[in-house]
């Protein structure tokens, strides 16, 4: 029996979808809604509640023989560090312990490339890279970084455990509104804006057979492994995606210096109106960044080949459509 968690999000939807095609039996952890296109199988069982609930997990693990840890919490508001706290390093303690009570679990744990240390210049980033603390870092990656902790914890207490850190990854999510999805959503809104940073971009379907493969070797227990596809600059994603929607690529570099300025201004209106900021100094700051990762350690491991960030780009987008969550047909 496998048993997921955070089902219903990007990765455990696409990851779910996998697992049924390879026969698995299979348990999910949801929240709120089940996928309309997963309800009524027979090989799946969707259960409520959350990764809090300490009693819930263990009475689900100890009858599982693979484990997949996707539920997470992505947020850079100061108003969610109690709440990133929680889910990202609380409940993955919770999942943690669960597997140490059950010996022949085998558990795949989803951090995040923004877990991992930082190198100097332009140096490529690996699994070796070491955290330093006294670096400032946001509020989600020091989550997700002791989150990982509890995982290598548990390794060392004799735990069967691999560990994943995918970049930002691409994918069709059943809400625009969540995950990567909203980066499509901001194109094809045609804003006017984009900032002098990159980011690390990967397909949602290339990390599932990442998980999956990597659960199937043995020797790949015990250690991380950087999950990405390739790097562009916002400016190189926006306009491919513009491109493939028919839109407006946005075509306002913001200055560095500026958004200094709207992240405090930002700060100021949330404090005053009570709501969330629509930027944060972590997010103003990630999107000056270029950091570039290797993905060496899983191709070697796997012998995968990772899809190309561009046909990535276009069949999100055509899935998107196709589902009617945006509203321009693309280019073929």
């Amino acid at each position: 029996m496998v048993f997921v968690t955070g089902g219903t999000g990007l990765i455990g939807t696409f990851l779910i979808q996998h697992l049924l095609q390879k026969g698995a039996v299979i348990k999910a952890l949801y929240r709120q809604n089940i996928p309309a296109r997963f309800q009524n199988i027979a090989q799946l069982e969707w259960i409520e509640g959350d990764i809090l609930d300490a009693t819930l997990l263990r009475k689900i693990i100890r009858e599982a023989d693979e484990v997949y840890h996707c539920a997470g919490l992505v947020s850079y508001a100061p108003q969610d560090a109690e709440i990133l706290k929680s889910i990202n390093i609380d409940g993955t303690s919770n999942v943690v312990n669960a597997c140490l009570a059950n010996s022949r679990v085998s558990l795949c744990h989803v951090s995040s490339i923004a877990a991992l240390g930082m190198v100097k210049g332009d140096q490529l980033i690996t699994e070796e890279a070491k955290w330093d603390g006294a670096t400032e870092h946001s509020l989600y990656a020091s989550s997700k970084y002791f989150g990982e902790l509890e995982v290598w914890r548990g390794i060392a207490e004799g735990l069967k455990a691999i560990i994943v850190n995918p970049s930002v990854v691409l994918g069709s999510a059943d809400e625009i509104n969540r995950s990567s999805t909203q980066l499509f959503k901001y194109v094809a809104d045609e804003k006017p804006y984009y900032t002098a940073g990159s980011a690390n971009f990967v397909d949602v379907r290339d990390v599932v057979a990442a998980m999956i493969g990597l659960m199937e070797r043995p020797n790949a227990a015990g250690e991380r492994y950087i999950v990405s596809a390739g790097n562009l600059s916002y400016k190189e994603f926006f306009d491919q995606v513009a491109s493939c929607l028919h839109k407006r690529a946005p075509f306002w570099k913001v200055p560095d210096w500026l958004t200094e300025i709207i992240w405090r201004l930002e700060r100021v209106r949330s404090i005053f109106t009570c709501q969330r900021p629509l930027i944060t100094k972590d997010t103003a700051r990630t999107a000056k960044r270029k950091r570039l990762y290797s993905n060496e350690k899983i191709k070697n491991k796997l012998d995968i080949t990772f899809r190309p960030v561009p046909e990535t780009i276009t069949w999100c987008c055509r899935e998107l459509i196709k589902q009617q969550r945006l509203s321009e047909n693309v280019s073929t």
